[in-house]
């Protein structure tokens, strides 16, 4: 090698021993970097540069800690350094600590206007943050520094997805394609707009197309399972192969990689839950009642969070944990080995195939016993994942039980247990009192509400004269999205003057109020409503159901057989047309389930906290026996 020639013929020459630690990182050689990058630093103690590119050989370890040392010695040496700003951005972002990775990232821009990548990162860590218009400030800059910049344009897509401008949205990630064919992650990313906007069928070929091109792109394939869950057409046989298939491409390879030690079966369980949704999400609806009434004599509460932008809710769900690890920036490898670390017996999966699962960690097995619970309504398709929670009406004994890789374990009085939120509004008396109509609602995610379930509702609202239908949901704040959904009533012989479509709200207060504007709620099929139907129930409107054929069609049956409206389940669309029909004709009854909804859910076992949480110690108990 050249540079080791002129290193014997000049030994002390610092500039030497830099450029030799930067071609042994371009060669994996990492130790070897790193001791040439020291020799540079002692023969030059004020040597910037070799404490950079020292950090960035870190940083590539995962070694963020001493990563961040070097920057800082850097920056230090060198204030006005736009690359290891640049760099101790990435680091601190990586880690999770947005705020100080953007004030890095403000400072390599203003020491370097035309640094396209700078303002790219910044833009990702303000999308990171939920500040969406100064990401998209960002990325428009980085795009026009840098015309060609493939990533820039991903991320823009990012960005305007999580305003609801999914046409635009649409429009950068197919740039970003241009710009880069095999761009698994674009392909993916367009499939999530277009599930948004209810185009399950292009949605789904995205995803293929993104693992073709990137095979063990498990997140592109956790997607794919999603989304598969809000189409008819593919059935339970379908569902469990390709859940399989997940398994054997993405956590196969990873299996059974930690060898437990001995468990006392009689001393205090220690179990960790495993989320992203330990925030205002709908999972911590059902989570925190579990939390709240944990006997802790009986159990010691570990919490991993994956959550990026934490709230009002982390904070109480921190404030009950006996312990609590936010994983973000976590590798697989490293947060299994903490489990691991922290001893624990049973370890709960609360996502499933959703947005930021940690199913990857699950594939390691790094706890004794793993369970699956809540927030994904299928299969994981894990053999490593020993059992899953639900009940005899969301899963019935002997129908299905094949189309699970777990063993289903099945909770007496319902799998869920429902919190109502603070602050809801009171009730309001029977709005069709007032309008002389009935109004019917459904506040649920729109991918959910599919062709089929528009037939049926506009079969209703045409045999319920004056009828309207309020609908409610964060994707229809797009306007193209709007039309699309409104012309598919008009197919279906219903005007647009019956049909009003609302977007998010500010405040779950406001959110829960737009109920008192509702009569009654219609639950949508294949993928049943959960939170939206509770909510519903807690502000006074009833809910009619469709019960089909796997657990996401079931869950409204379960929710509604707990609080003893089993007459509002229906198994068929004609069934479920005529119960609609019907319950809209009886305006004395629907006065009288109002008053009295909120009482009948307290007095259920939906909302028994203590009772749930007791069942499911002795199930805990049960199974690490």
């Amino acid at each position: 090698m050249l540079i080791s020639r002129a290193i014997r013929n000049n030994p002390e020459d610092p500039f030497l021993f830099n450029n030799l630690g930067a071609v042994l990182h371009d060669s994996d050689k990492f130790s070897e970097a790193i001791t040439s990058y020291k020799r540079a630093i002692q023969i030059k103690s004020d040597y910037a540069d070799a404490y950079n590119n020292m950090g960035l050989v870190f940083q590539e370890q995962g070694k963020a800690d001493e990563a961040i040392s070097c920057y800082q010695k850097a920056l230090q040496l060198q204030p006005n350094y736009p690359e290891a700003n640049y760099n101790l951005g990435n680091t601190l972002k990586e880690s999770g600590k947005l705020a100080g990775a953007i004030r890095c990232y403000q400072k390599a821009v203003e020491l370097k206007p035309d640094y396209s990548e700078a303002c790219n990162n910044m833009g990702n860590a303000f999308n990171d943050r939920g500040k969406l218009n100064e990401a998209v400030v960002c990325l428009k800059r980085a795009v026009t520094l840098k015309p060609d910049f493939s990533e820039a344009y991903y991320n823009l897509g990012n960005a305007l997805h999580g305003m609801v401008r999914l046409e635009e949205a649409i429009d950068s990630y197919k740039k970003a394609i241009e710009l880069k064919p095999d761009y698994p992650e674009a392909y993916n990313n367009i499939g999530i707009v277009f599930k948004d906007r209810g185009h399950l069928r292009k949605a789904i070929e995205c995803y293929k197309t993104s693992l073709g091109l990137k095979p063990d792109f498990s997140k592109a394939h956790s997607d794919l399972l999603l989304a598969m869950n809000y189409d008819l057409s593919i059935g339970r046989e379908g569902m469990f192969l390709e859940s399989s298939d997940w398994w054997r491409r993405h956590g196969e390879p990873h299996a059974n990689k930690f060898h437990h030690k001995g468990h006392n079966p009689h001393g205090r369980l220690r179990i960790g839950y495993v989320s992203p949704d330990f925030r205002g999400h709908s999972v911590s609806y059902f989570f925190l009642p579990l939390l709240m009434a944990h006997d802790r004599k009986e159990v010691e509460v570990f919490c991993y969070a994956e959550v990026k932008h934490p709230d009002k809710t982390t904070a109480r769900i921190r404030g009950l944990a006996d312990h609590w690890c936010s994983t973000v920036g976590f590798e697989d490898d490293t947060l299994a080995q903490k489990i691991d670390e922290d001893r624990i017996d049973i370890l709960v999966d609360l996502a499933g195939h959703t947005a930021n699962n940690r199913l990857t960690v699950f594939s390691r097995k790094p706890a004794p016993v793993q369970v699956t619970w809540l927030g994904y309504p299928g299969t994981t398709g894990m053999p490593v994942m020993d059992y899953r929670l639900t009940d005899e009406i969301a899963d019935p004994e002997e129908d299905g039980d094949e189309y699970y890789s777990e063993t289903l374990v099945r909770l007496k009085d319902g799998f869920l247990c429902y919190l109502p939120p603070d602050g809801a509004p009171d009730v309001a008396g029977l709005p069709a009192m007032k309008s002389g109509r009935i109004t019917f609602g459904s506040f649920n995610n729109l991918p959910k509400v599919n062709e089929r379930v528009i037939e049926a509702w506009s079969r209703i609202l045409l045999q319920v004269p004056g009828s309207s239908l309020l609908l409610k949901s964060r994707q229809l704040t797009d306007e193209s999205t709007r039309r699309r959904f409104m012309d598919l009533f008009t197919k279906n012989g219903v005007g647009s003057d019956r049909i009003n479509m609302l977007s998010a709200t500010s405040s779950i207060s406001e959110h829960l109020d737009l109920y008192n504007r509702v009569d009654i709620g219609l639950d949508p099929f294949p993928y049943n409503g959960t939170t939206t139907t509770c909510e519903a129930l807690w502000m006074g409107v009833p809910v009619v159901t469709l019960r089909g054929d796997r657990h996401a069609s079931r869950v409204g049956a379960s929710i509604l057989t707990r609080v003893g409206l089993g007459d509002f389940i229906s198994v068929d669309g004609d069934e479920y047309v005529c119960r609609a029909e019907k319950l809209a004709g009886d305006v004395d009854r629907l006065k009288d389930l109002r008053t009295g909804m909120r009482q009948r859910l307290m007095e259920s076992p939906l909302c028994n906290s203590n009772s749930f949480a007791f069942g499911l110690e002795k199930i805990y108990r049960k199974i690490m026996r």
